[in-house]
């Protein structure tokens, strides 16, 4: 009798997860041609991004991020960014980098291209950013491997289904602080666009949004961490890069490899959160 209250009821279990996998698994059969041609974008994007990053001669690529980090941010800044990408050459890992930076670059753009309309309609919808906003505390607090899983479901193993997860898992921030950046813009200034017989369009696109455009940048800044941090993760389902090299390293228990793949995505983090909360900094209000 006194098992009845140290173990939970077997009888009262709902096997939730198998109707999950039933609906994936039921998504596959019947929509299988949607599911395809996403597979298609994604792999041309992700191609021709990489593409273009592997035919710049390295010595361009790193004047490129010298000039950007000095127009960003400073001098130093350019120097130190540009010496730590020099840095990742010399260790040779420079086409690995180049094929992490194209799979984050392009998870990136799909996630704010998804994030930051999503996030001015719930902005401008309070109930249905009410209903939405539990769904993204999953997606947040979800272990990111389980993402890998309908990942495979859906689109194999391979570089997409790596996008697809990195895109999933890194969408939140953008959502959740572009719909912060616009419901924090001064009531008067949108008053005053009313007053003058400005259109919501006009409004959105000349007042709040280049208003709101810091914190956006920051919601932007937090979704690149959030890829960066996927890329070892999606390694496990055939993503290239550096995370694969970490992958290698722990299988074959090789510190010095693991070392130089892991110090090298931390650069790359350093360098991308630094450039983006620069252009984040020295935004103006245009007047």
């Amino acid at each position: 009798m006194t098992d009845i209250f140290f173990s939970f009821p077997s009888v009262w279990r709902i096997n939730l997860g198998k109707h999950v996998g039933n609906l994936v698994r039921w998504l596959v059969q019947n929509y299988s041609c949607f599911f395809d041609g996403i597979k298609n974008g994604i792999l041309w994007f992700l191609m021709h991004t990489r593409e273009l990053f592997l035919w710049i001669p390295w010595p361009i690529f790193i004047i490129l991020v010298f000039i950007l980090g000095w127009k960003i941010k400073n001098w130093k800044s350019g120097i130190t960014f540009a010496g730590l990408i020099f840095l990742i050459g010399l260790m040779g890992l420079w086409k690995e980098m180049m094929l992490s930076l194209s799979v984050v670059l392009v998870a990136v753009v799909i996630a704010c291209i998804i994030g930051v309309p999503l996030g001015i309609l719930f902005a401008y919808n309070d109930r249905l950013g009410t209903l939405v906003k539990p769904i993204l505390d999953a997606m947040q607090t979800m272990p990111s491997f389980v993402y890998l899983i309908p990942a495979i479901m859906l689109f194999g193993l391979g570089t997409v289904p790596a996008v697809f997860a990195t895109v999933v898992y890194a969408t939140p921030p953008a959502i959740r602080l572009t719909d912060l950046a616009i419901k924090g813009v001064s009531k008067e200034m949108v008053e005053a666009g009313h007053a003058f017989g400005s259109t919501t369009w006009q409004i959105l696109t000349k007042i709040e949004l280049p208003q709101a455009f810091p914190t956006i940048m920051m919601g932007i800044n937090q979704t690149t961490m959030l890829a960066m941090s996927m890329v070892v993760i999606s390694s496990m389902i055939g993503a290239q890069g550096l995370g694969l090299n970490v992958l290698q390293a722990i299988n074959r228990i090789d510190i010095g490899m693991g070392f130089e793949a892991g110090i090298s995505i931390v650069f790359l983090a350093i360098i991308i959160d630094r450039i983006t909360q620069g252009i984040a900094d020295n935004y103006k209000f245009p007047k």
